[in-house]
C-alpha cells in the first residue's frame, strides 16, 4: 500500500455539503461531515494520525476505477492473485432528491459496498476515525455481533454499521474476510451530532442509498448536458465537480474541498479553499452557463447579498464561509505535519481581510453574461447588490489591492484588478436599463473611459515589450491574459499579441504557464487562459495542443488540482480545484467559436 501517495491518487464523492476524497487503495483520507469546511474524521491525507477508512485486498493488488453513469458515485475494481471485487462509494443524498433538489438536504451517511466479481478475494478493513483533525481519538463501543461500532466524542457522534463483524480495540476497529464472487458486503457510517437527534440512528438500507444517490447524480446530469462543442465529455465532468463542490443548501461555492494541499514541495504556500470566494462563484456561474447549467444565476446574486448583508460596496469581502459567515481567521494545527510532510496545515484563510478589487468585475461580468435568466427587471436585491459594485469600482480603482493572487506583503497597483474594475462599470453601462433608476451611469462611464486610458498609458511596459501584472513593475504576470478574454483589447491587438507571445515564451517555456517567472509549478487557469488567447489569435492548431496537454494533467477520473508539475505532470495545490475546472470548460468554449469540432 502506497503511504506516499500524489494528490492525483484521490478520488472526489459529494453530497452537495461536504466531500470525501478516496484513494486508489479504497482508503477514505479525507472526510469532513456534515459540510466542507467541518473538522475532519478523517485526515490521513495531511499526516497518518488524522484517520482514515480503508477497505482493500490483503496483499498486492491492482485497481481501475470510474464514475457511474456521468455522475460522483465512485466504483473501483481491484485486481488480486485470487480474483477481482468491486468497491462502490458514495456519499448519501436524500431519498428522491432528483435534479436541482440534490443536496439540499443530506443525510450525512458515507455508503461503501464491496462485492466480489470472479474467485475470492480476501480484505481488510481498517476504521480508525480521528476526530477534530486527529485531536481526539474517539472511545470506539462494539455491539456484540461486532456488525455496529459508535465512535463519540465531544459534538460528534459516528455511528458505523458493517456487514461483517469488526475487532474493536480502544480507538480503532479492523477485519479480514474473504468475499467469493456474488457476495457483498455493506459498510455504512452515519454523522450525528451529540445531543442532536434522540435515539440510535438505524442502520442504512445501502444498496438502496446508492442506487438512490447514482439516479440523483444521474437526474442532474439529465438536465445539463445541453454543450455539444467540442471536448464535451470533459466539459461534462467538470460542471460535475463544480456541482459536486457547491453547498446546495445556500449556494455558496467552495475553491477546494481541502485544506493545506501544498502548490509545491518544501514550500509553505498551502492554504484552507474550504470557502467561497466571489471570484470563483462568478467565474464557476459562467463556466456552468456554457455547460448548459444556467439555473443558478438567481439564487446566486442571492446568496452574495445575504453573504454581504445588503451588500454596501466599502463592506463586501472577497470570500465568506459556505453559509456566508465573515471571519475566516486563519490558524495553524501544529500536531499534524501537512501532506508528505510538508507542513504548515492551515485551517481558516486570513485572505478574507484583503482587499481584492477585481472582484467587482467577475460579479458584474457574470450578471451581464446571465441578464436573460436575471429578467429584463432585476430582483431589487440583485439591482442594489450591483449598483453598490459599480460604484465601488468608480470610487476605489485608483487605490491599491492585492490582486488576485491574494499577495500578502503588501498592496499594489495591479493591472488586473484596474482591468475589472473597468469590467464592472462597462457591463453595469450597459445593464444599467436593468438596475433602476438609481444608476450613476456618467459617473460609470466617465470612470471606466478614465481607467482604460490609465491602463493603456501605464501598464504597457516598453522595456519588457509586454503589459506586465502591475503598474510600474518589469514583472510578467499571466495575469494579463486576461485582457482579451474580458473584451478589452482584441487579441490581435499588436500589443496585446506582444504580450502573449511574451508570456507564452518566458511563463510556458516548459508547456503549462506560471503566473510570473520563478513559480514553480504551472497554474492551471493561467494556462487555459493561454489557450483561450491562442485561439483568439487564429492560432488554433497550438491552442488544440495546448488545451490537449493541459488536460491531460488530470487524474484518471478527469479531476484536476490548482497546478501541475511540468516536468512529471503531477497534479499539486488543493483538490480537486473548481478554478482549473473552469479554465477547461470555459477554452473549450472558446475553441468550439474557433471552429473545433
Amino acid at each position: 500500500m502506497d503511504r506516499n501517495p500524489s494528490i492525483g491518487n484521490y478520488g472526489l464523492v459529494s453530497d452537495c455539503q461536504t466531500a470525501a476524497l478516496v484513494g486508489r487503495d479504497g482508503s477514505v483520507d479525507w472526510y469532513c461531515p456534515p459540510r466542507f469546511d467541518a473538522p475532519s474524521v478523517f485526515a490521513r491525507l495531511l499526516d497518518e494520525r488524522g484517520g482514515h477508512w480503508s477497505i482493500r485486498p490483503v496483499g498486492d493488488f491492482e485497481s481501475e476505477r470510474a464514475y457511474l453513469e456521468g455522475g460522483m458515485v465512485l466504483r473501483t475494481e481491484f485486481r488480486a492473485d485470487g480474483g477481482r471485487v468491486a468497491l462502490t462509494d458514495a456519499l448519501a443524498l436524500e431519498e428522491g432528491a432528483r435534479g436541482h433538489a440534490i443536496g439540499q438536504r443530506s443525510p450525512h451517511v458515507l455508503l461503501r459496498r464491496v462485492e466480489g466479481l470472479g474467485g475470492e478475494v480476501e480484505l481488510e478493513v481498517e476504521f480508525v476515525p480521528r476526530l477534530e483533525y486527529g485531536l481526539t481519538e474517539p472511545l470506539l463501543r462494539a455491539s456484540e455481533d461486532g456488525t455496529r461500532i459508535v465512535a463519540r466524542a465531544g459534538p460528534t457522534e459516528l455511528h458505523r454499521f458493517v456487514g461483517c463483524p469488526l475487532k474493536a480495540a480502544r480507538t480503532e476497529a479492523r477485519a479480514r474476510f474473504v468475499l467469493r464472487a456474488g457476495e457483498h458486503v455493506d459498510f455504512a457510517l452515519v454523522y450525528r451530532r451529540a445531543g442532536g437527534e434522540i435515539g440510535e440512528p438505524l442502520a442504512p438500507q445501502v444498496g438502496a442509498a446508492l442506487d438512490n444517490a447514482r439516479e440523483g447524480w444521474a437526474s442532474w446530469s439529465g438536465m445539463h448536458r445541453g454543450y455539444e462543442g467540442p471536448y464535451a465529455r470533459e466539459v461534462h465532468r467538470s460542471a460535475l465537480v463544480l456541482q459536486a463542490l457547491t453547498y446546495v443548501p445556500s449556494g455558496g461555492i467552495v475553491a477546494a474541498p481541502t485544506t493545506s494541499l501544498p502548490a509545491v514541495l518544501g514550500g509553505e504556500d498551502n492554504w484552507d479553499y474550504r470557502y467561497a470566494w466571489l471570484r470563483d462563484l462568478s467565474l464557476v456561474l459562467r463556466a456552468l452557463w456554457v455547460a448548459a447549467c444556467p439555473d443558478e444565476a438567481e439564487w446566486f446574486f442571492c446568496w452574495i447579498d445575504r453573504a454581504g448583508g445588503g451588500c454596501p460596496s466599502g463592506q463586501l469581502q472577497i470570500m465568506y464561509g459556505v453559509e456566508g459567515e465573515r471571519d475566516l481567521t486563519e490558524h495553524f494545527l501544529h500536531h499534524l505535519s501537512g501532506f508528505r510532510g510538508n507542513g504548515p496545515v492551515r485551517v481558516g484563510n486570513d485572505a478574507w481581510t484583503q482587499r481584492q478589487f477585481d472582484v467587482y468585475g467577475e460579479v458584474l461580468d457574470a450578471a451581464y453574461l446571465l441578464r436573460d435568466q436575471l429578467g429584463e427587471e432585476f430582483d431589487p436585491s440583485t439591482a442594489r447588490l450591483l449598483r453598490a459594485l459599480a460604484d465601488g469600482a468608480a470610487g476605489h480603482w485608483r487605490e491599491p489591492d492585492s490582486g488576485m493572487w491574494e499577495a500578502r506583503d503588501k498592496e499594489r497597483h495591479y493591472l488586473s484588478s484596474k482591468l475589472m474594475c473597468w469590467v464592472t462599470l462597462d457591463r453595469a453601462v450597459e445593464l444599467a436599463p436593468r438596475l433602476g433608476d438609481d444608476s450613476d451611469v456618467g459617473f460609470w462611464k466617465e470612470a471606466g473611459e478614465e481607467i482604460r486610458r490609465t491602463i493603456l498609458e501605464e501598464g504597457w511596459n516598453e522595456a519588457v515589450g509586454a503589459y506586465t501584472g502591475a503598474f510600474g513593475s518589469d514583472r510578467l504576470d499571466a495575469s494579463v491574459l486576461l485582457m482579451p478574454l474580458v473584451g478589452f483589447l482584441p487579441a490581435e491587438d499588436e500589443r496585446m499579441e506582444a504580450t502573449i507571445r511574451k508570456v507564452e515564451a518566458e511563463l510556458a517555456p516548459d508547456g503549462v504557464v506560471h503566473r510570473w517567472a520563478g513559480d514553480e509549478n504551472g497554474f492551471l487557469l493561467c494556462t487555459y487562459w493561454l489557450v483561450e488567447c491562442l485561439a483568439r489569435c487564429d492560432r488554433t492548431e497550438d491552442a488544440v495542443e495546448l488545451f490537449e496537454r493541459t488536460t491531460a494533467c488530470a487524474n484518471d477520473l478527469g479531476l484536476l488540482a490548482e497546478q501541475a508539475d511540468p516536468r512529471t505532470g503531477e497534479l499539486w495545490g488543493n483538490f480537486p480545484q473548481a478554478f482549473s475546472h473552469v479554465g477547461l470548460v470555459n477554452a473549450a468554449w472558446c475553441l468550439s467559436w474557433a471552429g473545433v469540432e
